[in-house]
Formats: structure tokens, C-alpha cells, sequence
């Protein structure tokens, strides 16, 4: 299992489009991964998890992911908020 700090550089924040796209990225992975805000932890692949954080641009999340590809499913993650793709 690895744990990773990151930040929303999307400049719309995590709308529902971008949500939509956040979770086709963390589903194609196998391993299972979450979304921690302060203390709610949400399911990375779950829309309704991920529409309940709301977070705009600049917020500060902790990805978790544990399986046997965790890491690259972290990599490609970060990449999307900090918009590379």
C-alpha cells in the first residue's frame, strides 16, 4: 500500500466532467484505490464517493492505493490533476 499527497491543478477543480475522466483513469487499474479529504476516505472508482468531496482547484487530497500496480495507478492519477494528460 502507498499513500501519496497531491493537489487539484484543474483549473475547473474536480467538476463532474473531470471527475468522470479522474475515475476512468483510477478503473482502469486494479488495485484498489481511495481518496482521502481530511477525514473522509472515498472510493477512487465511485462517482458518488468522488461527487461528494467537492474540490475546486488548489485542494489538497491523499491518494491511497494497494494492489499490484498501485504505483503506476498513483503516477497516471497525478499526472491528471496536475493537468499533464
Amino acid at each position: 500500500m502507498i499513500t501519496k499527497s497531491m493537489s487539484v491543478n484543474i483549473p475547473e477543480g474536480l467538476d463532474p466532467s473531470s471527475i468522470a475522466m479522474f475515475i476512468q483513469i483510477a478503473s482502469q487499474y486494479e488495485s484498489r484505490i481511495y481518496v482521502e479529504v481530511e477525514k473522509k476516505r472515498v472510493n477512487a472508482k465511485s462517482i458518488m464517493g468522488m461527487m461528494s468531496l467537492g474540490l475546486p482547484q488548489g485542494s489538497g487530497l491523499t491518494m491511497i492505493a494497494d494492489g499490484k500496480d498501485e504505483d503506476k495507478a498513483l503516477v497516471h492519477i497525478e499526472k491528471y490533476l496536475n493537468n499533464e494528460q
